[in-house]
């Protein structure tokens, strides 16, 4: 019976089958790095983790019978995957069971900026609401409307499956043509200069890697059509957060939704009383449905690498085989 460390509590049963066939330690309390990790998970063989839980270098120097980690996310930003790679611990994660929720979740920051839906609950709330009239609080329609979506894998796929129902214009940028999408309605840009200049909303769906920390800042905030709408369900970090309240404030840029944040859970107080910011507490995979399928993956991971056998969803990086 292996040991199994947990950071917190998920979802579902999936921890309770997996303490039937191993010993599951699950811990309470804020996220954990370095030293405190590493003494926690101390002699377990597996780690289940939250994205917030950074997974240093050191966790992999002192726990020396760690075997594989197990991250209850998409994103694996959070892990040093070389020092991972190097000890010999596989690093999962949690795609596809994700993709709908969060791509649901994208379109719904999208009506509610474009459409004031926030500012319209608030107005009623407050009182405010003394009748219909031809111009109270006029939003943005979508029908013809330019999409920019930044990253095209699965969620960002989704993503233009949604927008193109609702009749959208789609365009994305990504490394490469995605032709095995089967959404030739959806035009790859190669420029992401060329793409935030032609598009009337930008959604971000590429990972956080060292080349896409700021990849929005102030110069390609700027370079966004005037009066353009930013939609963030990826990585907060992707976006330079002052220079965004900058963009908004000068009313170069009419509105943006946002489910992520620079320096999460903070964010940037200036965000926080812009009427035309939307503004979630990072809820993109946010239903009991998709929170235990992502519980259960990771269960099947961590059982699948215990009992000898490859996980199901190994991360590959680049020139980082899984280990043998």
């Amino acid at each position: 019976m292996a040991r199994v460390a947990v950071t917190s509590p998920l979802p579902g049963e999936a921890l309770d089958q997996l303490a039937t066939l191993h010993q599951v330690t699950v811990r309470q309390g804020p996220p954990l790095s370095g030293e405190a990790l590493a003494t926690f998970v101390g002699n377990a063989e597996a780690l289940i983790c939250l994205l917030a839980d950074r997974v240093d270098a050191v966790v992999f120097e002192r726990a020396k019978q760690l075997r594989v980690v197990a991250v209850y996310a998409v994103g694996v930003n959070n892990v040093d995957l070389p020092a991972a790679y190097g000890a010999g611990v596989w690093v999962t994660n949690t795609p596809d069971v994700l993709t709908d929720a969060t791509a649901d979740l994208t379109m719904a920051l999208l009506l509610a900026v474009t459409r004031r839906v926030v500012e319209g609950d608030r107005f009623l709330r407050e009182g405010r609401f003394t009748g219909w009239s031809p111009d109270l609080l006029l939003g943005t329609g979508l029908q013809g409307k330019h999409l920019g979506i930044v990253g095209f894998g699965r969620i960002g796929q989704a993503v233009a499956r949604r927008a193109l129902a609702f009749g959208m214009k789609v365009m994305y940028h990504s490394r490469r043509p995605h032709p095995e999408a089967g959404l030739p309605e959806a035009i790859w840009v190669s420029d992401l200069d060329a793409l935030l200049g032609q598009v009337d909303v930008v959604s971000l769906h590429c990972p956080l890697t060292p080349q896409t920390r700021h990849l929005l800042n102030r110069r390609r905030l700027f370079q966004m059509r005037k009066g353009a709408f930013l939609i963030n369900a990826a990585r907060g970090e992707v976006v330079e957060e002052g220079a965004l309240v900058e963009a908004l404030t000068s009313g170069h840029l009419a509105g943006a939704g946002l489910d992520v944040y620079e320096h999460e859970p903070q964010v940037h107080p200036g965000l926080v009383n812009l009427p035309n910011v939307v503004l979630l507490p990072h809820l993109g995979s946010a239903t009991r449905e998709t929170r235990e399928a992502m519980a259960r993956l990771v269960v099947e991971n961590v059982r699948a690498v215990l009992a000898g056998g490859p996980p199901a969803t190994p991360v590959v990086g680049p020139g980082l085989p899984p280990p043998t």
